[in-house]
């Protein structure tokens, strides 16, 4: 079974709305739905679980229903941090999946996941037994100390950018959230990095410039124009 791990316990602040992120409208459509959408029609997800905000479980079930998502299993609420965000889904998805099964962290923030980065994820995950997504850097990559100034740069060819999905088996995530605890790794910014801080090896899957995540206005507005755009498509 492969299983879809969305992470959507955040506030987003900085898109400076009223509600948190992923629950601002788009469309009259919560960007968490577009995300869960993502992995509703993919033939080859079963299952989503997701780990809400505080307090905001309900909208997500009410909303969940509202548009469809079958394929959703359980809505767990989210830690103080995104580490502890997965750990808590894991603990219920433990109870009712298989060792065996692979699973995908997803950002909730990230709306738009087109379906071969998915497949690619399910792919590189049964050869290689993980998969990060990420895309090269395009722009030049300075070195800076104070934030307002720079002496040196990062050669552009020597990094990607990471989005997610982050891919592992279930038996393997758990074992590598247990192994971060015995190392006192408690605050790590995502899969990709707990597996490197825990020395692994990650395996990349393209990404795409269009599974960006929203965290600021701009992106807000860029999600809806690429929204309009699709649709626009659809109708041609």
């Amino acid at each position: 079974m492969n299983i879809a791990l969305i992470t959507a316990g955040g506030v987003g602040s900085r898109t400076g709305q009223f509600v948190p992120k992923q629950f601002i409208n788009v469309f009259d459509k919560p960007v968490i739905i577009y995300t869960m959408e993502s992995f509703q029609n993919h033939p080859e997800i079963d299952a989503i679980y997701v780990a809400c905000l505080e307090g905001w479980e309900g909208f997500m079930d009410l909303y969940a229903k509202q548009f469809g998502i079958t394929k959703l299993k359980g809505i767990v609420r989210g830690g103080k941090t995104g580490q502890e965000s997965i750990e808590n889904v894991l603990a219920v998805i433990e109870k009712e999946c298989s060792p065996d099964d692979i699973v995908m962290v997803q950002d909730g923030a990230r709306p738009y996941v087109e379906p071969q980065i998915i497949s690619a994820n399910i792919e590189t995950c049964r050869l290689h037994g993980n998969a990060v997504t990420a895309i090269d850097c395009k722009e030049a990559m300075l070195v800076t100390a104070d934030k307002i100034s720079s002496r040196s740069s990062v050669d552009r060819e020597t990094l990607y950018r990471t989005q997610t999905p982050h891919t592992m088996y279930l038996k393997d995530m758990l074992a590598l959230h247990e192994e971060a605890k015995a190392k006192g790794i408690t605050g790590s910014v995502a899969t990709c990095t707990l597996l490197i801080e825990c020395g692994y090896e990650v395996w990349f899957v393209p990404g795409s410039d269009f599974n960006f995540k929203i965290t600021s206005r701009e992106d807000l507005m860029l999600f809806r124009a690429l929204v309009s755009v699709l649709e626009q498509e659809k109708k041609e």
